[in-house]
């Protein structure tokens, strides 16, 4: 049942709260200038978090990942001391119903390629929030790939409902996968 309520926290702040128009362009301005970084072939950029609530079990982190080498890659690990744990996870669409699941494989980057870790999709996922992230600060994450290694980023936290200059989403039907039930 905690994770479930847990799940269905995040979900508010990972992409259904609404954006309001000023959010927004503060949202668009925080992507262009977020958190960036270089390991390997792998460039990071317009990295941010997003704004939890006192004691918010979880939270959402968010990063464009450019594989600029000949190899593909994979995102296959991340951790910051702010969480217990950090997974890497996937929203999609499923029969009409917004699924979100765990990626035990990581996160596949193919060669001359970017993977956007974004609100609605592919994500950083804080489990065991050991304090709320709170806006205007900075989140301390590690990101291991396959081939590149390993590199420490600071993600500006932005407002609960960043949306990192994307457009909101609304309207849509929410569930969780069985096995995360």
């Amino acid at each position: 049942m905690k994770l479930v309520l847990a799940t269905l926290v995040l979900m508010a702040s990972v992409g259904l709260a609404s954006a309001h128009e000023t959010a927004m362009a503060k949202d668009a301005q925080g992507a262009a200038s977020g958190a960036s970084a270089q390991i390997g072939a792998i460039t990071l950029s317009g990295g941010f978090a997003r704004a939890t609530l006192p004691n918010q079990p979880v939270g959402g982190g968010y990063v464009a990942l450019t594989n600029t080498g000949t190899s593909d890659d994979r995102l296959i690990a991340a951790q910051s001391p702010v969480a217990g744990e950090v997974q890497l996870h996937e929203m999609a669409m499923k029969d009409g119903v917004m699924v979100m699941r765990q990626l035990e494989n990581g996160i596949a980057l193919p060669a001359g390629k970017t993977v956007t870790l974004q609100p609605g999709g592919y994500h950083l996922m804080f489990m065991q929030l050991k304090e709320a992230l709170v806006q205007d600060s900075t989140v301390q994450v590690t990101l291991t790939f396959e081939q590149a290694g390993t590199v420490t980023v600071d993600l500006p936290v932005m407002a609960p409902n960043a949306t990192g200059g994307a457009a909101p989403m609304h309207g849509m039907t929410h569930a969780m996968p069985k096995e995360v039930q």
